[in-house]
């Protein structure tokens, strides 16, 4: 990519987090973004459809970057407890950037967004349990009971002990799934 344009996105996205810190997505303008970020309206328009579009990238790349923190993405099934870890490690990796662009009416995107690139990892690793309702379950309770219990808990328990616990019950379901057959 050339390097005008890269740093054009660059001016662009800090800009929009500076702005995305202070207020709502909603509240944000595009000549208010330009003038932070000292580009002409075009010269957005060149980049973005709008401001949504900028989110989502945004948003998009922040996923992305806690999927690629993943080095063992088949972990999900052999060894939830360090899956789990490396999700929060990730997570944690980029904790402010996604307080900033998940907040107020995104705040939803950031959960569902990280579900369906993990599902992809490991339905990409693990073809043959994409229709296994028992896996489904499994990799859904990963996602969405360890990220709530990672933010319930982050202050008043250890991490090491949460990945644990997590770990733990994730066998307990991979157990019932054994028995049922």
């Amino acid at each position: 990519m050339d390097l005008r344009i890269e740093k054009t996105r660059r001016s662009i996205a800090s800009a929009f987090l500076e702005l995305r810190a202070q207020k709502p997505l909603e509240k944000i303008t595009v000549k208010e973004l330009c003038q932070k970020a000292l580009i002409n309206k075009s010269t957005f328009y060149d980049h973005y459809d709008d401001l949504y579009a900028l989110s989502d990238a945004l948003e998009e790349a922040a996923v992305a970057g806690i999927l690629e923190r993943l080095p063992h993405p088949e972990y999900v099934f052999l060894n939830p407890a360090v899956f789990i870890r490396d999700l929060t490690l990730g997570h944690l990796a980029q904790q402010e950037q996604i307080r900033i662009l998940f907040s107020g009416s995104r705040q939803g995107n950031f959960i569902s967004r990280l579900k369906a690139g993990l599902e992809e990892l490991v339905w990409r690793e693990h073809p043959e349990y994409r229709d296994d309702p028992v896996k489904r379950v499994l990799v859904s309770f990963l996602i969405y009971g360890s990220y709530y219990a990672y933010l319930d808990n982050k202050d008043e328990v250890d991490l090491a002990r949460l990945w644990t616990v997590l770990g733990a019950v994730s066998r307990e379901i991979q157990q019932m799934d054994h028995m049922g057959k």
